[in-house]
């Protein structure tokens, strides 16, 4: 597992502005969809593509196309949501596919609750998108999950993650044969005893959406 930390003036000024508890959800919502789209454009640097002829208005030219099947781009929910937009901006021809996950409180582990995902998933690359790397535990669920429909390629894309959540992370998915990266704007100090990145921003999920159940 490959981990790529995005080392830029303007994704620490964005990751800032999010961290304060005294931004509100729609900014909030505007600065993370800004904050994804700068880390989709280092996540698809290994995006598939095949070479393509075409002709300019004096010549011939070699380009590119992305190949089929196209890249697959998994939000994991709720808080996932908040960043597909962002990423679909930058491959816009891409499929989205949903996945739900919710975390215990107690135990920290996760389960899948809800899933709308392509049955083979042969040969995709697939794009992970879930705020917070944390315990490590939901995305290592999510990794495997597609890597059991066939995934050959996964990307994770988080705001932020903790040494612990990297670490636990490359732990769980030992074993797994397919090259996974993650790519992340900062890894944080710790977890605290409830689960939390310190310093942070909060929970993702209501910071995004507000704190209704």
């Amino acid at each position: 597992m490959d981990v790529l930390v995005i080392d830029h003036p303007l994704v620490a000024h964005k990751l800032t502005t999010l961290r304060d508890q005294r931004t509100d959800s729609p900014t909030f919502r505007k600065l993370a969809d800004e904050l994804v789209t700068l880390l989709a454009y280092e996540a698809t640097r290994g995006v598939r593509v095949d070479p393509v002829t075409i002709t300019t208005p004096v010549s011939e030219a070699i380009g590119v196309n992305l190949r089929h099947p196209r890249p697959l781009v998994v939000p994991i929910l709720r808080a996932g949501l908040g960043m597909l937009e962002g990423m679909v901006r930058m491959i816009p021809t891409a499929e989205v596919g949903f996945l739900g996950m919710v975390r215990n409180e107690e135990t920290l582990e996760a389960s899948t609750y809800a899933e709308r995902l392509p049955a083979d998933l042969s040969g995709r690359q697939c794009y992970v998108l879930d705020p917070m790397l944390a315990t490590g535990g939901t995305l290592a669920a999510a990794i495997k999950f597609l890597v059991d429909r066939g995934a050959d390629d996964i990307t994770c894309i988080c705001l932020l993650s903790a040494p612990e959540g990297v670490d636990n992370l490359r732990r769980g998915l030992e074993g797994v044969d397919v090259p996974v990266t993650v790519v992340t704007a900062a890894i944080d100090e710790r977890l605290n005893e409830h689960g939390y990145i310190v310093p942070g921003l909060g929970d993702a999920g209501d910071r995004l959406y507000g704190l209704a159940q």
